[in-house]
C-alpha cells in the first residue's frame, strides 16, 4: 500500500513540476496580484466616497472586463488560477503516505490554497458570464439560506469565527515574515530582499485585518439575523470606511492590498516550489 502511495506522490510531484503548470501558475500569480491591485484601487474609491463596484475580487474583475481587451485578460487570469489550483492540489496530494506533522500541515495549507484559488478562478470565469452574481450578493444569499435552516445561525457564527481566525493567522504570518521561507531569497539582491520583506509584511497584515473584519461581520450577521451584513470583503471595506477616520484606515488597508499585489509578482519570480 505504501508503495502505491509513494508512486502516487511521485506522479503528483511530476505533475506539479511540469513546465506548462509551473509557467502558467507563475502567470496566474501575476494575475492574482493584478486583482489585488484593482481591489486596492476600489478601496481607495470607497474611502474617498467615489462610486465603486464591489470591493472584492468579482468587483475588480468586472472592472477589468469592462476595459478594452479586458475580457481576454480576465480569461487569461482564470486560466492562470486554474494552473495555481493544479499546483497547490498536487502539493496537497503528493506523498500522503508520509505522516510527519509538519508535512501534513503543509498539505492541509496547500489544499486550502487550492480551494481559494479555485474560488477565484470560478469568479473570473463567472465574470465572463454577465449573468453571474457578484461575490457579495452570492455570500449574502448563501448566508440567508443557511440562517433560515435549523441551527443555521450557529453554523454561520462558527464560520465567522473561523474566517476571523484565518485573518488573524494571516496577519501573524506577515508579521513573522514566514512568507520569506517560500522564496529563493538567495537569488535576490539585497534591495529586492528588503523590498520583498516590506511588501509581504504589509500585504499579509492588510489582508489579515480585512478578513478578520469579514469574520466579525459574519458573526454579527448571525447574532442580529441580518444576512446583508455578510457580504464578504466588500462589506468589510465599506464598514471600515464608515468608522471614525475610516477613510484613512481604509487607505492603509488599500496600501497593504497593493503591496500584496506587487508581492504576488515577487512570488511569481522567486517561489521555490515553482
Amino acid at each position: 500500500m505504501n508503495a502505491k502511495f509513494a508512486r502516487a506522490g511521485q506522479a503528483a510531484h511530476r505533475a506539479a513540476r511540469h513546465p506548462v503548470v509551473t509557467w502558467t501558475a507563475r502567470a496566474g500569480l501575476v494575475g492574482f496580484g493584478l486583482v489585488h491591485l484593482l481591489i486596492a484601487w476600489l478601496a481607495v474609491r470607497i474611502a474617498t466616497g467615489q462610486p465603486a463596484a464591489e470591493g472584492d475580487s468579482s468587483g475588480a474583475l468586472r472592472h477589468l472586463a469592462a476595459q478594452p481587451t479586458g475580457r481576454w485578460l480576465v480569461g487569461a487570469i482564470g486560466v492562470g488560477l486554474v494552473a495555481m489550483v493544479v499546483w497547490q492540489a498536487t502539493r496537497a496530494l503528493a506523498g500522503p503516505y508520509e505522516a510527519e506533522a509538519g508535512k501534513i500541515t503543509e498539505r492541509i495549507v496547500a489544499g486550502a490554497r487550492a480551494v481559494v484559488y479555485g474560488a477565484a478562478a470560478s469568479t473570473a470565469f463567472g465574470v465572463l458570464n454577465a449573468q453571474a452574481p457578484s461575490n457579495a450578493a452570492s455570500q449574502q444569499t448563501a448566508t440567508a439560506h443557511l440562517m433560515s435552516a435549523t441551527g443555521g445561525r450557529w453554523w454561520v457564527g462558527a464560520a465567522g469565527v473561523a474566517v476571523a481566525a484565518v485573518g488573524v493567522g494571516m496577519a501573524g504570518y506577515g508579521v513573522l515574515g514566514k512568507f520569506a521561507d517560500k522564496l529563493a531569497t538567495e537569488q535576490m539582491s539585497a534591495t529586492v530582499r528588503r523590498l520583498s520583506r516590506v511588501l509581504g509584511t504589509a500585504g499579509y497584515c492588510a489582508k489579515g485585518v480585512a478578513y478578520a473584519l469579514v469574520g466579525v461581520l459574519v458573526v454579527v450577521a448571525a447574532v442580529q439575523f441580518e444576512p446583508d451584513k455578510s457580504r464578504g470583503l466588500d462589506a468589510a471595506l465599506r464598514s471600515l470606511a464608515d468608522q471614525p477616520a475610516g477613510g484613512w484606515l481604509l487607505g492603509v488597508v488599500a496600501f497593504g492590498f497593493a503591496c500584496y499585489g506587487v508581492h504576488c509578482g515577487v512570488q511569481a519570480r522567486f517561489r521555490k516550489d515553482l
